[in-house]
């Protein structure tokens, strides 16, 4: 039977945060999600005060005052990078490696003879060594109990960070199952969970004990498979390649309310151009855009305005200059004076495989051939200088609509500029 290791890092942006301000170990530390709104990441000692994921950050002014909470806005650039040399890392520890989110990794160790507690403890070590930064490892017989162990390794001191399911007689999982509520089950939702509670399924042995047809009469096929994972049985399969995406958003609020359509065209050109980079890592090009425009609906008092319009491209492209050209023609029609707007965001989809499109009869091979050349350029020195080095000129300088970012901390490992110093 093959054994499968979920690697998780502990409170991940926190923890990033501080392999390059030490200073804020031991201390109560929350990174905030766009504009500075609400927290989405929590050290360990704000998540003993009982503060939630999630939770607007000016509701919990009075409670960081009274704890000296530190809050830090989201440092995305940074995140990333840190992300990218876990998985390099972990991916010496298997041959066969899925990345389920910024900070979680499965490995599939088929062919490991080794003690797993001990290989747990190794890759623990090699990520703290090499990156400063936590983890967590479970293993366990399919992706719901790797998941489980993974949870015991990092909220029970016992398992000192790992945690190895299969090494356990079955007497022994179904102690452990039996203390762990339903909800803490991967993809049980809290709807899900009150309707398993309201059930009298309180608990994950509950669960996996439960008799299965009625578990698929009453919650459908994919709890189904959950049940059975929690029995040994794997129902969920590895995703090798992710499949393209047939749309591509980039949408987001602004820091400060934006009136003009020059500040509108330059908000949404950059929102292009950060679609146009996603469909070309992805190797398609797109046939249609569309661009949306809002204003505050949470401000009753002022005038209410929304719209949207799609625009049909001659030839499907990822050409980054044609995707913003056809947005700011879009939003020309749809923008309307005399409205204070929050949010803009741009659509890509009728997409497809840039190899597969069909040529037309008076199709410019060799503007193609230079668009191609110019976005591989662009997408070249973003890459290696850091994004954003090279930009269209209609993304604007100034860019007074941008992101509340009041305490964002330096790219550390991704700007020249930010690079940390030792003195």
């Amino acid at each position: 039977m093959s054994t499968i290791a979920l690697v998780d890092v502990n409170n991940f942006y926190v923890s990033a945060e501080r392999v390059f301000n030490p200073r804020l170990e031991g201390r109560c530390v929350v990174v905030l999600s766009n504009n500075d709104g609400c927290v989405v990441a929590r050290s360990g000692e704000v998540k003993a005060l009982g503060i939630a994921m999630g939770g607007p950050w000016f509701k919990l002014k009075d409670l960081a005052r009274q704890h000296s909470i530190i809050a830090l806005s989201s440092n995305y650039a940074l995140y990333a990078d840190m992300s990218n040399r876990v998985m390099s890392v972990l991916s010496d520890f298997s041959s066969r490696q899925e990345i389920y989110s910024i900070d979680e990794c499965f490995l599939d160790l088929a062919g490991h003879a080794g003690c797993h507690t001990q290989y747990g403890q190794q890759i623990r070590q090699r990520i703290q060594q090499w990156l400063g930064l936590p983890v967590s490892v479970g293993f366990a017989s399919t992706k719901t109990l790797a998941k489980l162990a993974n949870y015991l390794a990092k909220k029970r001191p016992e398992y000192a960070g790992v945690c190895d399911l299969t090494a356990m007689s079955q007497a022994q999982r179904d102690e452990i199952f039996a203390s762990i509520a339903v909800g803490e089950v991967w993809g049980v939702g809290r709807k899900l969970n009150e309707q398993l509670q309201q059930g009298g399924i309180t608990t994950v042995k509950q669960l996996r004990d439960f008799d299965i047809s009625r578990i698929r009469n009453h919650f459908g096929v994919v709890m189904e498979r959950t049940v059975y994972e929690l029995r040994g049985v794997s129902c969920l399969d590895r995703l090798d390649i992710a499949p393209p995406r047939k749309q591509i958003i980039s949408s987001r609020s602004f820091g400060q309310s934006v009136t003009t359509l020059n500040e509108l065209q330059e908000a949404v050109s950059v929102y292009m151009s950060i679609a146009a980079v996603k469909l070309r890592e992805q190797g398609s090009v797109a046939a249609a855009v569309h661009v949306y425009i809002h204003t505050n609906e949470h401000v009753h008092e002022a005038p209410q305005y929304s719209h949207g319009i799609t625009m049909a491209l001659t030839r499907p492209t990822d050409d980054t200059m044609q995707l913003v050209a056809a947005v700011k023609a879009g939003l020309y029609r749809i923008y309307r004076p005399g409205y204070v707007y929050k949010k803009a965001g741009v659509m890509l989809s009728e997409i497809t495989p840039a190899g597969i499109v069909q040529t037309q009869l008076f199709t410019d091979s060799v503007g193609s051939e230079k668009s191609f050349k110019l976005m591989a350029a662009m997408d070249g020195i973003n890459l290696r200088m850091g994004k954003g080095a090279i930009h269209l000129a209609s993304d604007g300088i100034a860019q007074n609509w941008r992101m509340n970012k009041g305490n964002v901390t330096p790219a550390y490992t991704s700007n020249w500029d930010e690079l940390p110093v030792v003195v």
